[in-house]
């Protein structure tokens, strides 16, 4: 894979640790900046619609700009967000910062996804991805735990501090690693191209956006978004099933998170190897054992062995499945070069702030705090009915998409089916 590659995920993992630390954060938080813990929490709230909101506009704004440039920007606009973040002493200040870090993270994400998925040849798209998406997953093994180790020594600022400063090595590297390359020049001459799409003239705005009609595209977006929700609302809540169920001490709970995000890092490395040339494989097995897994999960909770072990498979499962689903929204937006990410980025961030609140209200029932557990197999459950009913309208094998009739394609008859190739 290539160098820049890692770049773009050092940039992530700084990412990813700001959008979970916040976790082990918010009592220090409400106390240093004298509002409630409830009202600190509002700051999580806040990133996730700051994502959701900001994945497609940025990617909107920014589809004319060199992608070199665009990069750039967007982590160092993240990168002083959290520096004055980390200096402000009004809780609307900082929650302001944390709009703006989550309108900079999205718009990053969805250049990146994009720029990722063009520095590679178009059958690895499912690799760089894994690639990318690692800096997510070691920031939930080190960067997390790391920041709440920081943030109990030194105090919440110096957290944000220590976000601030890791973007800018990863800003050095974009601007050194990144190509610059005249956007005259084809895709097909195998330029990374610092341009919109790779192309001299990337298709317009609304045609990008007419994307979303696609029955696959909104088909593969809605599952990735349903695997994500289920992933976030088991994890979210897996500190008082540590300590109340299982019966260990509070000092477990992040072994417990570094098992999850260890996990994750193995099954995004491993489904990065299939999700180009065998997605339907990775569906097929991975999404039974997932739904099988939660519940599982659920129930063998109060034993410590079970449970760790248990964290770790929901870990990889989790991100196994739902990397390939994020894959294929790079597959089937291909014809939206600039705006792919976006889609990308926004399915990931609906399910991310969709799934904790389902969570949370299954807290209040007779399942108590296994209840995020049971909903996140729920979840899986929903979206591999819907993958079943619509299995003719899933991915298939091979980095390639379910053939189609195309009676509206030029030079197409209708009455057959093609890859959308034909001419006759």
């Amino acid at each position: 894979m290539p160098l820049p590659l890692y770049l773009l995920a050092l940039a992530v993992f700084a990412m990813g640790t700001s959008e979970f630390m916040l976790a082990g954060l918010l009592p220090d938080i409400a106390s240093g900046l004298h509002v409630s813990v409830g009202t600190a929490g509002t700051l999580t709230s806040a990133f996730a619609a700051g994502m959701i909101v900001g994945a497609p506009l940025m990617a909107g704004l920014a589809r004319n700009w060199p992608r070199r440039s665009s990069l750039l920007g967007f982590v160092l606009a993240f990168s002083a967000a959290h520096a004055v973040g980390a200096a402000c002493t009004s809780f609307p200040v900082l929650f302001a910062t944390r709009v703006l870090a989550a309108l900079a993270n999205a718009g990053f994400l969805a250049v990146a996804l994009t720029a990722a998925a063009a520095l590679v040849p178009s059958g690895q798209k499912g690799r760089a991805l894994a690639v990318l998406l690692s800096g997510t997953t070691v920031a939930t093994i080190a960067g997390v735990p790391g920041g709440s180790v920081l943030g109990t020594v030194l105090g919440w600022r110096a957290t944000f501090w220590a976000v601030a400063a890791v973007c800018l090595p990863a800003a050095a590297g974009i601007l050194k690693g990144i190509p610059t390359r005249s956007a005259k020049k084809s895709v097909k001459e195998g330029d990374a191209a610092d341009s919109p799409g790779d192309a001299a003239d990337p298709p317009a705005l609304r045609s990008e956006l007419a994307r979303l009609r696609s029955p696959r595209l909104i088909l593969v977006m809605l599952l990735a978004a349903l695997v994500n929700a289920a992933t976030f609302a088991g994890f979210t809540f897996l500190a008082p099933v540590v300590i109340d169920t299982a019966g260990l001490d509070k000092l477990w709970v992040p072994v417990v998170l570094v098992l999850f995000g260890a996990g994750s890092f193995a099954g995004v490395t491993v489904a990065g190897r299939l999700s180009d040339q065998r997605p339907g494989m990775v569906i097929a097995v991975g999404g039974p054992l997932l739904l099988i897994g939660w519940p599982g999960l659920a129930l063998l909770a109060g034993e410590p062995v079970a449970l760790l072990v248990l964290v770790f498979v929901q870990g990889a499962l989790s991100f196994a499945l739902g990397s390939t689903l994020i894959t294929r929204v790079l597959y089937e937006a291909a014809e939206a070069p600039t705006m792919a990410g976006s889609y990308a980025t926004a399915a990931l961030n609906v399910g991310a702030a969709v799934g904790p609140l389902i969570g949370a209200t299954t807290l209040g029932t007779s399942a108590g705090g296994l209840g995020p557990l049971w909903a996140s197999g729920f979840l899986i459950l929903v979206a591999l009915l819907i993958a079943f009913a619509l299995r003719g309208v899933v991915v298939v094998d091979r980095g390639e998409v379910a053939p189609v009739t195309h009676a509206n394609a030029p030079g197409c008859s209708g009455d057959h089916e093609c890859d959308g190739q034909c001419e006759s």
